[in-house]
């Protein structure tokens, strides 16, 4: 991965490049940044230049043995970690070298991919992903090792939030002491989930949402998309890149999560209790990751309906089928009940990620926003 290849964040480049021209590479960093900024392309640059063996000055030079393997992932010397789940072929301990060609091919294809489009790569269907406790083994074992071809070893680790507290305990000690020219990179959307003491031992690499003319740029440099549609894309997608995709090709699930929350919410809106049951037996079949994305969905559109209810749509962040919804539903959303249904929304969506009975969840959610949509 070249630094050229990233679109924008030029200042967040020119800093990581000059850490290595200074001889200031911090053994252990976080980068962190929300959702489709480009982060974990960044990492992969940066680690991709820290190897170059005739490095330029602002980028590799993407021709030595060095940069050739890292641009199919395949340096000897270049370790990832990501969440994993068992699958129905697959180990009952999975680790990340068990999905690797997978993971390979995945961010090769797309650098900014999102994490429900990883699960969906690797089927995890009703589980949850997470990075578990036989993975530190394997990120010690390897990082004991001595370099292959480069000067450092490198991990990077793909939302180091979704590593359990064990997994999290027993790395914590090769980040505080670390073998010689070891080098990790975290790469994160919230460390809030990171457990402290790890966070506390890395040097955050703080990183943008993209600017808007350089998203711009980006998408018309690949897709054939009218003027105007570009400008209504970029302000959809706002900085996320992976976002700017997925409304281009009006994303299935996207899709689904909006006839989803129209369902409910009008059911919820009418009391229609034996409707509600019915929408309960179906979200409960989707999945907890698909689960866990409706919430997220929802919780997005009830506060782009607080801000459209506020008449301010110029900062509203809908689609043309959300927005038509919206216009009608806006007024449902307001002063006296927003803060409810958020903490209602994330509660459903915490008792999900632990591993609560869905159908309960739903049901409890649905029941409390008959509620609350008429206050």
């Amino acid at each position: 991965m070249l630094f050229t290849e990233i679109i924008g964040q030029e200042n967040t480049k020119q800093k990581l490049i000059q850490t290595v021209k200074d001889g200031r590479i911090s053994h252990a960093q976080l980068f962190l940044g929300p959702e489709g900024c480009g982060k974990l392309a960044l990492a992969i640059a940066y680690a991709q230049y820290i190897s170059c063996e005739n490095r330029g000055e602002h980028d590799s030079c993407g021709e030595c043995a060095s940069c050739k393997k890292y641009q199919k992932l395949i340096h000897p010397d270049l370790h990832f970690v990501f969440p994993v789940a068992t699958t129905k072929s697959g180990n009952q301990k999975p680790i990340s070298d068990d999905f690797i060609s997978e993971w390979r091919k995945s961010i090769l294809d797309n650098p900014y991919i999102k994490l429900n489009q990883w699960f969906a790569t690797i089927g995890v269907e009703n589980k949850q992903g997470s990075i578990y406790s036989q993975e530190s083994g394997q990120i010690i074992r390897k990082m004991n090792l001595k370099t292959f071809e480069s000067e450092y070893k490198t991990m990077i680790i793909w939302m180091p939030e979704k590593m359990n507290i064990s997994a999290a305990n027993k790395l914590l000690k090769m980040i505080e002491e670390p073998p010689a020219k070891t080098l990790f990179l975290l790469v994160s959307e919230n460390a809030g989930k990171i457990i402290q003491t790890i966070q506390s031992r890395t040097q955050n690499v703080k990183i943008p949402k993209i600017d808007d003319e350089n998203l711009s740029n980006a998408l018309k440099n690949k897709f054939k998309i009218d003027e105007n549609k570009i400008s209504d894309i970029v302000h959809l997608s706002n900085g996320d890149y992976a976002k700017a995709v997925e409304v281009i090709n009006s994303d299935e699930e996207n899709r689904k999560n909006l006839n989803y929350f129209t369902s409910l919410t009008r059911l919820c809106y009418k009391a229609d209790v034996i409707g509600i049951v019915k929408f309960v037996e179906t979200i409960s079949k989707i999945g907890r990751e698909k689960q866990k994305n409706f919430l997220s969905y929802s919780l997005r559109m009830m506060r782009e309906n607080f801000i459209l209810n506020k008449n301010k749509p110029e900062i509203t962040y809908l689609t043309t089928e959300e927005n038509k919804f919206s216009q009608n539903f806006n007024t449902f959303v307001n002063d006296r009940n927003i803060m409810r249904i958020t903490k209602e929304l994330n509660q459903a969506f915490l008792h999900v990620e632990r591993n609560g009975n869905s159908k309960i969840i739903f049901l409890d959610l649905s029941l409390k926003l008959i509620m609350l949509l008429k206050l």
